[in-house]
């Protein structure tokens, strides 16, 4: 069957993969010049299973109304004349209700395990290198309060088979020395020796090149203008290429994996999918003394920040800005972020020589994907994944290949059209 998939990011390129491995025709469209080049471009680098608590939990209201006026708050909605933001927002507060939260908890749990298990069938499969570490994600707190309410999600996680560990500080800072510098601080952590890290830009690049070389065709600067529909099913999508020319592509099927802009071609198409963008940040920096950075994947929940070892370098990404499609950098949230680094580990990271990067995260109210079929005929679904495409990426791709050649997927997972 010949496949267009649309979209060339994580999670896109992953389900090209699975897809020509199982046989079928498949094609990228984007509309970038390389695959990875937007929300995949410069995450916070961790495959992380025990990241399974949703934004929308009962503690976040509360929250969300503490944060509004921070400059420098890790979620910060930033209030506009926008119906699709209102109308989130407001399916935001109802999935914050207990149980759509360990609803919630137990769908990405479930996914994020069988994803880290295919992303580690495809590196022994195919021997590929993206900087990865396997020593798992430590979450540290400094807030006893934090620390305490990540008890029950954590106990949840460990129920589903997520083996998230509550640990002392103590045990933290034997996992993770360059944590000495806020010892006296740390309430406690959790440790998930199965989670990894790694450099999805530098895995989706070179996953795209071995799809190449198996055959997937790449349509790069081709700008996706509308999804055409006919009968009730996906007719052919509308693009314009790299030199300006309209052109029609048409397929047995097409998967929208687009991120942020899925819902934008959605409606052209009639379809409501409630996705909004949420703009995270990152900071990417030299590791200045080896002695004190970090080798251990970390997360901080109280600053939603995570921190990730790239060879010589450190990336911290994390926050949530939801401000429509806007991506100008706002230097008061990039140089929190620089700040609390410095905090945490003094000297670690050349700050005067960091990157600072942002991208918008394709958001949903529950934090869970939409995968596989649309109501519309022959327009499968892929998108949504929020702040977990890098995590969710191998399984979500592997499950929707399935689906398209009509099997039934591994994963016990709410997948749409089912």
């Amino acid at each position: 069957m010949k496949v267009i998939v649309l979209g060339a990011g994580v999670v896109g390129i992953n389900t090209a993969y699975y897809l020509q491995s199982q046989g079928h025709e498949v094609t990228v469209v984007d509309r970038q010049a390389q695959p990875g080049a937007e929300t995949s471009f410069a995450n916070g680098g961790q495959i992380s299973v025990s990241h399974a608590e949703p934004w929308a939990n009962p503690g976040a209201p509360l929250k969300v109304l503490q944060w509004l006026a921070k400059e420098d708050a890790p979620l910060l909605f930033r209030l506009r004349a926008d119906l699709r933001q209102w109308l989130w927002g407001l399916s935001f507060m109802i999935e914050c209700l207990p149980s759509r939260t360990r609803h919630n908890i137990a769908q990405m749990v479930r996914l994020g395990t069988y994803s880290r298990e295919s992303l580690q069938a495809l590196r022994a499969e195919t021997g590929i290198d993206y900087e990865q570490r396997t020593q798992g994600i430590l979450h540290f707190y400094t807030s006893a309060k934090e620390f305490d309410a990540a008890i029950g999600p954590t106990e949840q996680m460990r129920a589903l088979g997520c083996d998230r560990r509550l640990i002392s500080a103590d045990e933290a800072l034997a996992l993770e020395p360059a944590l000495r510098h806020i010892h006296p601080q740390l309430a406690g952590a959790t440790y998930t020796a199965a989670d990894e890290s790694g450099n999805a830009l530098m895995f989706t690049r070179k996953l795209a090149s071995l799809c190449a070389e198996r055959g997937v065709q790449f349509l790069m600067n081709h700008q996706i203008t509308a999804l055409r529909s006919a009968g009730g099913e996906l007719d052919y999508v509308e693009a314009i290429d790299g030199e300006g020319r309209f052109t029609q592509l048409k397929a047995d099927a097409y998967v929208l994996s687009l991120g942020s802009f899925s819902p934008l071609l959605a409606e052209t198409a009639g379809l409501r999918l409630n996705i909004y963008p949420a703009k995270g940040y990152s900071v990417t920096m030299p590791v200045r003394d080896a002695s004190l950075a970090h080798e251990v994947s970390l997360t901080d929940d109280e600053y939603k920040l995570v921190f990730s070892r790239l060879g010589d370098k450190l990336r911290i990404a994390g926050t949530a800005e939801l401000n429509g499609y806007d991506r100008e950098l706002n230097p008061v949230r990039c140089q929190a972020i620089v700040r609390r680094v410095e905090q945490l580990f003094p000297g670690a990271g050349d700050a005067s020589q960091a990157q600072f990067w942002c991208g918008l995260r394709p958001a949903t109210p529950s934090n869970v994907p939409y995968i596989g079929k649309s109501k519309l005929g022959r327009l499968y679904l892929n998108t949504g994944h929020g702040t977990l495409g890098w995590t969710h990426g191998c399984g979500s791709g592997r499950a929707l290949a399935d689906i398209v050649s009509g099997r039934k997927p591994e994963v016990d997972f709410a997948f749409t059209g089912q």
